[in-house]
C-alpha cells in the first residue's frame, strides 16, 4: 500500500445547534469568535490558526447542495459532540475568569502528563468545548503562539 500524502492541519470541524441565534450569539459574545460568513443553512467562524468552526442547524444541511461549482453532500450530527480550541498557556487564567463572567460553568479541569491544561464547559446546546494548552498531544508542542503567527 501506498503512503497517504501529507495532511498540513485540521481546516474545519463542525458543531449542529438547535438555535442558530442563540449559539452564533454564545461563540460570537462569550468566545469571541469572528463571522466569516453567515447563512441560513450555516455560519462560520475564525477558530484560529487557519482553522474554521462551522455551526449548521440540526437537521438542517442533511442534504446535498449543487452548484455551477460543485456539490457539498448532506451531513448531520446529534448528541453531545466535542471539540477543543488551542489556548497559550498564559491564557488559562483569563479564560476562566470570562467563562464564569459570563456565566458559562466550568465542568471540569485537565492536567495532563505532558504539562497541558484544559478546561471543559458546555455550549447552549450541551455539545463540551475545551480550551487547551499546549503539552496535551505530543504534536502541540510546537504550535505557534498568537505573536508569532503570520
Amino acid at each position: 500500500m501506498n503512503r497517504a500524502p501529507p495532511i498540513s492541519g485540521l481546516l474545519e470541524t463542525a458543531l449542529y445547534v438547535a438555535d442558530m441565534a442563540r449559539s452564533v450569539a454564545f461563540f460570537r459574545d462569550v468566545l469571541g469568535l469572528s463571522i466569516m460568513v453567515e447563512a441560513p443553512r450555516l455560519t462560520a467562524f475564525n477558530a484560529g490558526s487557519g482553522g474554521v468552526l462551522l455551526l449548521f442547524p440540526q437537521g438542517g444541511a442533511t442534504h446535498d447542495v449543487s452548484s455551477e461549482q460543485g456539490v457539498v453532500p448532506g451531513h448531520d450530527g446529534r448528541g453531545p459532540l466535542h471539540m477543543a480550541f488551542a489556548i497559550e498557556a498564559g491564557a488559562l487564567d483569563p479564560w476562566r475568569a470570562q467563562l464564569v463572567a459570563a456565566g458559562v460553568t466550568l465542568r471540569g479541569e485537565m492536567h495532563w502528563p505532558r504539562g497541558g491544561t484544559s478546561l471543559y464547559f458546555e455550549d447552549p446546546d450541551g455539545h463540551v468545548l475545551e480550551l487547551a494548552t499546549p503539552g496535551l498531544w505530543p504534536n502541540d508542542a510546537d504550535r505557534p503562539s498568537v505573536g508569532e503567527r503570520g
